[in-house]
């Protein structure tokens, strides 16, 4: 399932010599850490990239790449021509596949009777491919997947979207309030609600997730986007064997 994708618009082409090529959790005062926290971003780590002149930074907003010193950018996919590897892809799966063992805890599962294969889906209440997802719920639970949702608000941490997944979140009953909710249903608001829907929306955003469903597979593997029930367990086994 790893697809290759066209690299994306890249903000200063200029770079720097490579320094020190290791990786490393850098520390506060790192030129890099600091003019990107003047940015809003976090860089969690700084690791070596194969493009001479260029730090792979693995953040809270994703994967992306600096010269040494910081001065320049670069937002986009790097790709491997010789093998098609997409190398952004690569850095992000070992990423996604820890953070989402950190949240299993406040994860809405419909576990299959007989499970051979996990998901974990970022999903909005009202994403029309969503509920189109979740309408295929029992075919997936048939083909022995078992279905692990995070809640990925795409209007941001505001508004009616944000507040409706608190809810269901909350609600006393997850499994259900989840499924009326991506019915149309209206959500019922609980007092003293205290859902980790923002945690969510971060570990999302630092996954490289802008848009639902995004399907994460246990290896970290990132489908975005709508897919059938069939369509799914076919990818889940071609990954499996792999």
């Amino acid at each position: 399932m790893k697809k290759l994708m066209l690299a994306g618009a890249m903000l200063c082409t200029s770079m720097s010599a490579l320094a020190n090529d290791v990786a490393v959790t850098p520390n506060a005062n790192d030129p890099i850490v600091t003019k990107f926290a003047a940015l809003g971003v976090t860089v969690k780590q700084i690791n070596p990239s194969p493009v001479a002149g260029l730090k792979e930074l693995i953040t809270n907003k994703g994967v992306l790449y600096a010269s040494p010193d910081g001065q320049f950018l670069m937002q986009g996919t790097l790709i491997d021509l010789d093998n098609r590897n997409n190398l952004t892809e690569q850095a992000l799966n070992s990423v996604r596949a820890e953070g989402i063992t950190e949240y299993e805890e406040s994860m809405i599962v419909y576990k299959a009777p007989n499970e051979k294969h996990s998901i974990t889906v970022f999903t909005d209440i009202s994403c029309g491919y969503c509920r189109k997802l979740h309408r295929e719920l029992n075919d997936l639970l048939d083909a022995g997947i078992t279905v692990k949702y995070l809640a990925f608000p795409r209007g941001g941490l505001q508004g009616s979207g944000y507040a409706d997944l608190m809810n269901v979140w909350c609600a006393k009953d997850q499994q259900e309030a989840l499924t009326e909710a991506k019915a149309g249903e209206s959500t019922t608001a609980v007092a003293g609600c205290s859902a980790p829907i923002a945690e969510h929306y971060q570990l999302g955003q630092s996954f490289g997730i802008s848009g639902t469903p995004a399907i994460i597979l246990d290896d970290g593997t990132m489908i975005p986007g709508y897919q059938p029930a069939a369509a799914l367990k076919a990818a889940l086994d071609a990954n499996k064997a792999s």
